[in-house]
């Protein structure tokens, strides 16, 4: 299944971020490794909210990603939502769907 999380930015994520950078990266490299976190970044103009992409069989290891994710621990992560995302078309597609 896949999971889509949403993150909510402080209005200061970008001014504040580089202090905790190297920390939430190494965080969300090692759930890639895992093979949990399959894409992530801020969206830009403004950034004021990020999209983070798991493949996974439950909604709880996104949302233990997010409660430990140096972003959240220090503000700059101000809330989150996790969804389940019914993914038809692609190739990484969990549920294809083709026309016959």
């Amino acid at each position: 299944m896949h999971y889509m999380m949403f993150y909510n930015l402080a209005p200061d994520y970008l001014e504040r971020r580089d202090e905790f950078r190297q920390a939430h990266l190494a965080h969300a490299w090692a759930a890639q490794a895992r093979g949990e976190l399959i894409l992530a970044g801020a969206l830009a103009d403004p950034a004021d909210a990020a999209m983070l992409l798991f493949k996974c069989d439950t909604p709880e290891v996104p949302k233990q990603f997010a409660l430990a994710d140096p972003y959240l621990e220090h503000g700059l992560v101000t809330g989150f939502e996790v969804r389940l995302w019914a993914t038809v078309v692609g190739e990484g597609a969990t549920t294809p769907l083709k026309t016959s």
